[in-house]
């Protein structure tokens, strides 16, 4: 592939670029993504990443997981992932982000929010470089900030789901890659939402993530298409 790459960029250029005004990327098929994930204290969405790219399921290296806590810190080293604690709130918001982009600059291929409970600045997604792909309840907006499950078991909701999406500057609003839902009854408590919540979240995570490693997402402005 060094060989013949050259000249297979000139050829394809010709015909995608001069042709067909397309835009286009060639990647190795065999040369797996470096994916680097940030997490908080939840551990669902991470530990599946994990588990699932130890078991082969997910065609992609994870090089470090980085966290605002140190709560996950030896689960994540039980699978021999470098953990990097930074600790970051709105007040150090700007140091905690530098550091993080000191990591990830120049050695990962996407980036990925496995319940990483921080706003991402508009300066970070400039310059990290990279796709960054991030996973939410989908009761969005209709039950915003702290115990959005508690607050959907009180206003009686018979479905519950989760939304991955590509991360923009507009909070909670980049194009959507995977989504899934299942129905809950009036028995089920907030913990059991909760818990079934967690359950599909990690689900369309890896999902989004295994087609985007697999090259089969494209954005289109404001939506994707999945091959």
């Amino acid at each position: 592939m060094p060989t013949v790459k050259p000249k297979l960029m000139d050829d394809l250029g010709g015909l995608l670029d001069d042709e067909l005004h397309m835009r286009w990327s060639l990647t190795e098929a065999n040369k797996r993504k470096r994916v680097a994930i940030l997490a908080s204290t939840s551990d669902h969405c991470v530990l599946d990443l994990l588990w699932r790219q130890r078991r082969g399921e997910i065609e992609m290296s994870v090089p470090m997981v980085i966290s605002n806590h140190n709560v996950l810190a030896a689960d994540v080293r039980n699978f021999g992932i470098p953990f990097f604690h930074i600790p970051l709130n709105k007040d150090t918001r700007a140091e905690g982000e530098a550091r993080e982009l000191d990591l990830l600059r120049g050695n990962v291929d996407l980036v990925v929010l496995a319940r990483y409970m921080q706003i991402i600045s508009e300066d970070f997604l400039e310059q990290v470089g990279v796709p960054v792909i991030n996973i939410h309840h989908s009761f969005l907006p209709a039950f915003i900030g702290a115990a959005p499950y508690r607050k959907a078991k009180e206003r009686g909701v018979k479905l519950i789901g989760a939304t991955a999406h590509f991360v923009t500057g507009d909070l909670d609003e980049g194009p959507i890659i995977e989504q899934d839902v299942v129905r809950v009854g009036h028995e089920e408590t907030a913990a059991d939402l909760a818990l079934r919540g967690a359950n599909v979240e990690r689900t369309v995570l890896s999902r989004a993530v295994a087609w985007w490693c697999q090259d089969k997402v494209v954005r289109d402005g404001h939506t994707t298409v999945v091959f």
